[in-house]
């Protein structure tokens, strides 16, 4: 019987050292593998009888830690992709650890901490989401998700950076003392959550619009590149396992070049941030030494898998196979796959599986639907389903009708959106043609738009802007003359 051990490291962020020391542990239990989940935490599996002594080493540590159970999900955050996939934002990499450290309990329900402007890490997967305002520095909206269902709400009120632990604290108090009302029930009110929290306590504003979700574009976060002066390293692996004698020598070298920190991502990939030039060789000998094989393609890095799930993973390298032989371009989806009733993963589109015989735990004949999120963003809760009770063979053609629906559905947009913008700029050329200045004495015009050059007066000169001494070219009526005139009727007078 194999038994997961689960440790939580807030915000993704892993110290090198405690890192190592949890490696040491697990050599000592003879653990060769670790990997990491969805929510960014650290996973062990060993036999049972290795149980005992790995929990005393930890316990040593005094780290905390579950086994065969998640009762205190990962805090997850966007703190990986700061300044090397998100800039110019007032979210730094200072204000995710100030909030981290305020929140001082283990939360019982999923917490997310996101950038806004990024799709990197996802959003709205947790059950009290914070997301950083665009407009309000330091100000968050917060979006809950009710446990076990896709009730999604959103407050109408901005949180201040500084209350975000305790308004986390109050709402989760809320949810879980009221299960029958919050917890798995598809008729859940975000407003009733909002009528029990005292918010006169906590520094709040009115929230000028709601959350406005960017596009999903995931980038490229493998390999080891350069931003400014430095460089980050971001590792994937295929099967998800991460060799515990290299990450050991990972840790080391972190430690030798005064890398303080390494990240864990939502996609169970590592970047390690701040690498100097001088030490660029060093990290490529680490990887060279491993033999850690870079860039793997797109297609292959834009899955989401369920923790602890070897047939979804085994489906995952199935699809990929097949995506890769008929040379199927799958920019800007973000794939999920989903083997279990209440998991999360996060989709643009979704393969589920489900059992055509589920009864009293016999599952047999396992068949495939599609499902596509709402115009496929996987930000979104509600979708559509595109195919369903498909057997394993028929998948990859229906998965790759699927992506011509989306590119399909972006082909549709992107031309709306054109003719938007066409329309806007028609609109804006027509109102700035609306009126001319017309001589009363002589019908000679005055356009904003050009001006007079003879008479050194610019072009985009307001006739309001120009001097009392202004006078017609022609005949030399003063200012005063000049009356305003629509063009349509300067029109008709020509006529």
């Amino acid at each position: 019987m194999i038994n997961t051990f689960s440790i939580n490291f807030s915000g993704g962020i892993i110290s090198p050292g405690d890192l190592f020391n949890i490696l040491v542990a697990a050599s000592k239990v003879n653990v060769r593998f670790v990997r990491f989940g969805l929510r960014q935490q650290l996973l062990l599996d060993m036999d049972a009888y290795k149980v005992p002594l790995f929990a005393e080493e930890l316990n040593l540590l005094q780290l905390v830690y579950e086994i065969n159970q998640v009762k205190h999900p990962n805090i997850i955050s966007s703190y990986p992709a700061e300044d090397i996939f998100i800039t110019k934002t007032w979210l730094s990499e200072g204000v995710y650890k100030d909030i981290l450290d305020t929140i001082d309990f283990r939360p019982v329900l999923k917490v997310n901490l996101c950038n806004s402007n990024q799709s990197f890490t996802p959003m709205i997967t947790g059950n009290i989401n914070w997301v950083a305002s665009i407009t309000s520095e330091h100000y968050w909206h917060l979006i809950i998700r009710f446990p076990k269902t896709n009730i999604i709400y959103e407050w109408d009120q901005l949180c201040y950076t500084n209350d975000i632990a305790r308004v986390t604290k109050a709402v989760e108090q809320i949810i879980v003392a009221c299960p029958a009302k919050f917890i798995d029930n598809v008729n859940a009110k975000g407003e009733e959550v909002f009528k029990l929290l005292q918010s006169e306590k906590y520094i709040i504003k009115t929230a000028e619009a709601p959350v406005k979700f960017i596009d999903f574009n995931l980038p490229y976060y493998e390999g080891l590149n350069k931003i400014n002066n430095k460089y980050w390293l971001g590792i994937y692996r295929r099967d998800e396992l991460f060799t515990v004698s290299f990450l050991k020598k990972l840790c080391q070298l972190c430690l030798d070049t005064k890398v303080g920190q390494i990240c864990c991502t939502s996609w169970k990939s590592i970047i390690i941030k701040g690498i100097d030039e001088k030490d660029k060789k060093k990290w490529n000998l680490l990887l060279e030494e491993f033999r850690i094989n870079m860039r793997h393609a797109a297609n292959e890095l834009n899955f989401q898998v369920e923790d602890n799930c070897s047939e979804g993973l085994n489906l995952k390298n199935y699809l990929v196979k097949h995506l890769s032989e008929d040379d199927t371009r799958t920019f800007g989806i973000c794939f999920g796959i989903k083997t279990r009733k209440k998991s999360e993963v996060f989709s643009s589109i979704l393969i589920r599986r489900r059992y055509l015989i589920n009864i009293w735990g016999f599952k047999l004949f396992s068949v495939y639907d599609i499902l596509c999120a709402k115009n496929f963003n996987p930000h979104e809760r509600t979708g559509e389903v595109f195919s369903h009770g498909n057997l394993k063979f028929l998948l990859p053609e229906e998965l790759r009708r699927a992506i011509v629906q989306f590119y399909n559905y972006r082909a549709g947009a992107a031309k709306a959106n054109l003719s938007i913008v066409k329309s806007t700029l028609q609109v804006a050329e027509n109102k700035s043609e609306v009126y001319f200045f017309q001589c009363s004495q002589c019908l000679s015009i005055y356009d904003e738009q050009i001006g007079e050059p003879e008479a050194k007066i610019e072009a985009g000169t307001l006739f309001k802007n120009l001097p009392e001494t202004y006078a017609c070219p022609v005949c030399e009526a003063n200012k005063a003359q000049f009356k305003k005139i629509e063009k349509s009727a300067l029109v008709l007078q020509i006529l």
